[in-house]
């Protein structure tokens, strides 16, 4: 079945795409949701209509997630965590981790977007990409140190 998307989704496309999914996804989760419509040929008009302001919508999104990129490149994230003797750490530093401390600083982000391949577990420093819009990945620093006794 085609759809036309209302919003974005990482795994299908941009708002205003015509993507083919399967009848059961379209009909059981997406078009129930709002997330899209059935790609018929009366809204495939409507959405012509609409395209300039969703690409207009599209530009300023990009434009707003260069600037946050630019933002946190100068982002320094410091966690301190239990160590061991050879700097490895009992626990580990996940995305949420990473996600509360950036919230600390006034910057939300989604942890979902923060690309971490396997939770940190030792100490030291990491260049950690995030995922700010389709196009765009930014990047931080996120510097993992030992955990005084008295803290």
């Amino acid at each position: 079945m085609e759809i036309i998307l209302l919003q974005d989704l990482d795994e299908l496309g941009l708002e205003g795409d015509i993507v083919k999914v399967a009848n059961g996804y379209a009909r059981n989760y997406l078009i129930p949701r709002g997330i899209a419509f059935e790609a018929t040929p009366q809204n495939v008009k409507s959405l012509e209509q609409r395209r300039k302001k969703i690409e207009l919508r599209k530009l300023k999104a990009k434009e707003e997630a260069e600037q946050l990129k630019e933002k946190m490149s100068e982002v320094l994230v410091q966690l301190s965590q239990k160590a061991g003797e050879e700097g490895k750490l009992y626990g580990s530093v996940t995305s949420m981790d990473i996600a509360a401390e950036l919230e600390k600083q006034g910057i939300v982000v989604d942890r979902r977007k923060i690309m971490l391949d396997k939770p940190i577990k030792v100490l030291g420093e990491f260049e950690v990409p995030i995922r700010i819009y389709p196009e765009v990945i930014g990047s931080i620093k996120v510097v993992v140190s030992p955990k005084e006794e008295g803290e």
